[in-house]
């Protein structure tokens, strides 16, 4: 069984539950499908309402994905990694930039077996440009940082990686088909809200992706489902 099949497959579509309370992201988790789609818990919702959200998603039969970018000494993100396996979470990630004594560690806390989590990291958040990466002392071109990490985070054991969907031709010949692309920042023409990096569902999975993260185009919209079905019809044109 190869690194990332433990728990891959499934629906494509993640959707980022990114809201304050847990009765808000309960509700809207009863708007959409789990057949059709996964949901992640991100800082946010995490902090406020604890692991008692993601009991309460598995119990309308979502998948998770706790998206909590961990990024601390080896043993920390260790102790974070197994316990999110113990609360049954589908996917956990890391923070590529803590490098990788810390992602192996994570890797291995994470279990093994059919059960266990997929562990991905973070490579260079979509949020950021190459401006954010020159003040934080990155001087290299965001491309080439994107595929340092990623190629880390291979080395590691991960099963694969967080990045924007313009970051996958880069990737493309250099990592094995088997290394997942989880790809947010996914918006319809028109949307970016505070994400830079932003591209179309149907664009990215022609690029790579494997899982697309959509929040507010889906969590805002009059009609979630809606906005879902267009998602859907996007990526199976895509497919093609």
């Amino acid at each position: 069984m190869g690194r990332s099949e433990a728990r891959a497959g499934g629906p494509r579509i993640v959707i980022a539950l990114d809201f304050p309370s847990a009765g808000e992201a309960l509700a809207m988790a009863m708007r959409i499908d789990p057949m059709r789609c996964r949901v992640k818990v991100g800082m946010e919702l995490f902090t406020a309402a604890g692991p008692a959200i993601l009991e309460g998603l598995h119990r309308l039969g979502f998948d998770t994905f706790l998206d909590l970018k961990l990024h601390d000494i080896p043993n920390t993100v260790a102790g974070a990694c197994r316990a999110a396996a113990s609360h049954g979470v589908w996917m956990v990630n890391v923070h590529a930039g803590g490098g990788r004594r810390m992602m192996e560690a994570a890797r291995e806390a994470a279990g093994g077996g059919d059960g266990r989590p997929l562990v991905i990291a973070v490579t260079v958040p979509t949020s950021m440009g190459r401006g954010d990466l020159l003040e934080i002392g990155v001087t290299i071109a965001l491309s080439d940082q994107v595929c340092s990490l990623a190629r880390l985070s291979y080395d590691c054991g991960l099963d694969g990686i967080v990045c924007s969907a313009a970051d996958l031709g880069h990737l493309r010949d250099r990592l094995d088909a088997g290394f997942l692309r989880v790809t947010p920042g996914i918006r319809f023409k028109g949307g970016t809200d505070d994400q830079r990096r932003v591209t179309a569902p149907g664009d990215a999975v022609r690029a790579g992706a494997d899982y697309l993260v959509v929040g507010r185009p889906v969590t805002r919209a009059r009609d979630p489902l809606a906005v879902l079905d267009a998602i859907e019809r996007d990526v199976a044109a895509a497919d093609d």
